[in-house]
């Protein structure tokens, strides 16, 4: 399992290689949704490490003062990047509870089968640093996609921006829900036209 998702991860930044960032407009060029949705599955593939650790170390899956502190952390740094600030916090934690998500069918699988095999990354000097560069890359795909959010089919664009991803990498499938609610607040009017 964890080579599948290093595998997404690797497909989910090829992707960003291939697709330039460009912004979204309304003529219908979803690059950006596209780029947007292929750094969501990269920072959802990153939830297996933190699980395996938090497992391994006997950790909770919920911090919520990291989680706050990266919430004002986020809206900080989206002000500076011109983004909504109040878009980007409920953007950033619809990512926190996908991953929460993630995680807790993970700690549900390894305790009713096998718990994983093998060391974790270690959180701090590892995983963290990698949630953190992702975080710098969503702030500035966020600044790209404002400009779709209050167009009336966003929620179609969005799942179609999914559908386009999905035909360009690896998907593994049982991370549809956490995909879906990491994508929920991307559109002003909230929701994925379809599923992920």
């Amino acid at each position: 399992m964890k080579s599948a998702f290093r595998a997404l991860a690797s497909c989910a930044a090829a992707l960003l290689i291939i697709l330039p960032a460009s912004s979204a407009h309304a003529d219908g060029d979803d690059t950006a949704l596209t780029n947007l949705v292929a750094l969501v599955a990269q920072r959802l593939s990153l939830a297996e490490p933190v699980a395996h650790w938090k497992w391994l170390n006997h950790k909770p899956i919920t911090d919520t003062p990291r989680e706050n502190a990266l919430l004002a952390d986020v809206q900080k740094r989206a002000a500076a990047a011109g983004v909504d600030p109040a878009f980007a916090r409920s953007f950033f934690r619809d990512q926190i509870d996908a991953s929460t998500q993630v995680q807790q069918a993970l700690f549900a699988n390894w305790q009713s089968s096998q718990p994983p095999a093998g060391p974790a990354p270690d959180l701090a000097t590892v995983t963290r640093p990698q949630l953190d560069r992702l975080t710098a890359q969503l702030i500035g795909a966020l600044s790209r996609v404002q400009p779709t959010r209050a167009a009336d089919d966003c929620p179609a664009r969005v799942a179609r921006a999914v559908a386009n991803w999905k035909e360009l990498t690896r998907y593994d499938s049982t991370r549809a829900a956490a995909m879906t609610h990491a994508l929920g607040h991307v559109c002003e009017g909230g929701g994925v036209g379809g599923t992920a």
